[in-house]
């Protein structure tokens, strides 16, 4: 029987994958929970082809193609109807953390042609304030890394670049190296502090996603979903 926790994420996968139709053009996330959502969707759409999907990394491209799952590139006219993925960390705006699994820059590009963006977590993932729990992901070009590691100092964070396997760095499906970002008290100012990094020569993405939720659905072990709506919108609800 699964753990409490694994259970409240199967709960917003299976969640996440209901609000998906036949004919949907569908982006798919990576980590664990995006990893049970796409495990729904086969479940849901056993026919080839009943969704149209593209996906944030090539894990999960092999996960889904495995179970039976329509997967193709990313064309440049694409928009979504629904993205299924998941959080590091979630705030009360529905300001995330993401990047945990690597796929921090093909999950924003995904996310801001979505129409809605789904995002399914289970209660541990929310916190008061964005980087008090989970390092804030930054992707950065190798050859610019120490360069960047400066500049981010002057941003008040410590940058740990983040290790693969044999202990050499961990390498993006793009190429590029990892930077766990930390601020003691916590990221002052998401919006702010993503756009700063956006404008260091060398960052290619960070892992702060400011205003692409369109909905957190929040599994619990025992079954329940709430769903939890941008402030603009309001509420939360069963």
């Amino acid at each position: 029987m699964p753990d409490p926790p694994d259970r409240a994420k199967l709960s917003a996968a299976r969640a996440g994958a209901d609000r998906v139709r036949p004919g949907h053009r569908v982006a798919l996330g990576t980590g664990s929970t995006a990893a049970a959502a796409i495990r729904a969707l086969a479940e849901r759409f056993p026919r080839e082809g009943a969704i149209d999907a593209v996906a944030s990394s090539e894990a999960s491209a092999r996960l889904a193609t495995e179970l039976g799952l329509t997967v193709r590139p990313l064309r440049g006219e694409d928009r979504f109807d629904i993205m299924l993925d998941g959080a590091d960390e979630v705030a009360p705006d529905l300001t995330l953390t993401k990047g945990g699994g690597g796929a921090l820059l093909r999950e924003k590009l995904l996310a801001e042609r979505s129409e809605d963006v789904v995002i399914l977590v289970d209660p541990g993932k929310l916190v008061a304030r964005l980087g008090q729990r989970f390092r804030i992901p930054v992707e950065v070009v190798p050859f610019a890394r120490e360069s960047v590691v400066a500049r981010i100092a002057a941003l008040g964070a410590h940058a740990s670049v983040r290790a693969g396997h044999g202990g050499v760095p961990y390498r993006t499906d793009n190429g590029n190296e990892i930077l766990d970002l930390h601020w003691p008290a916590g990221v002052p100012d998401p919006a702010a502090t993503a756009l700063a990094l956006e404008r260091i020569t060398g960052v290619v993405e960070s892992g702060l996603f400011v205003g692409l939720a369109s909905r957190v659905l929040i599994g619990h072990d025992d079954g329940r979903v709430l769903e939890r709506l941008p402030p603009a919108r309001t509420g939360e609800r069963r």
